[in-house]
């Protein structure tokens, strides 16, 4: 049974989909931008502070799935510059301590022209 993942303490959709869905025990996200789920913008600028903002709200749709950051299992990272990259690791690694498996590509554009999205897949016990 797929189980739809929502919560107010993370960015709503900017489109038709879904902030993440539980199907068989495993939690899949959509991918996140660093918006601040309080004022509906993006307020950070650098890419450690966008990194910090969509850590934030990966962690709160992580809890509303009932599951949380050293459940996690995978992760797909987007830059949209790889010169980012040991910023972004720096930020990162704050959070995912447990060492998921993870691709990092540099992408041409993002959604809103942010520096970074990230989407996880967790286990849910």
């Amino acid at each position: 049974m797929m189980k739809v993942v929502a919560t107010d303490k993370a960015p709503k959709a900017l489109g038709p989909y879904s902030q993440g869905y539980v199907h068989n025990g495993i939690f899949y996200s959509a991918g996140q931008i660093p918006i601040n789920p309080a004022t509906d913008a993006i307020e950070a600028e650098t890419i450690a502070e966008q990194t910090e903002q969509v850590c934030k709200n990966i962690g709160e749709i992580l809890t509303a799935a009932g599951t949380s950051f050293d459940k996690v299992l995978k992760t797909t990272c987007f830059l949209s510059d790889m010169g980012d990259f040991a910023a972004f690791n720096e930020v990162y690694g704050k959070y995912f301590t447990s060492k998921p498996a993870r691709s990092c590509v540099a992408v041409k554009t993002l959604p809103k022209n942010v520096l970074c999205e990230v989407e996880v897949i967790a286990v849910v016990e």
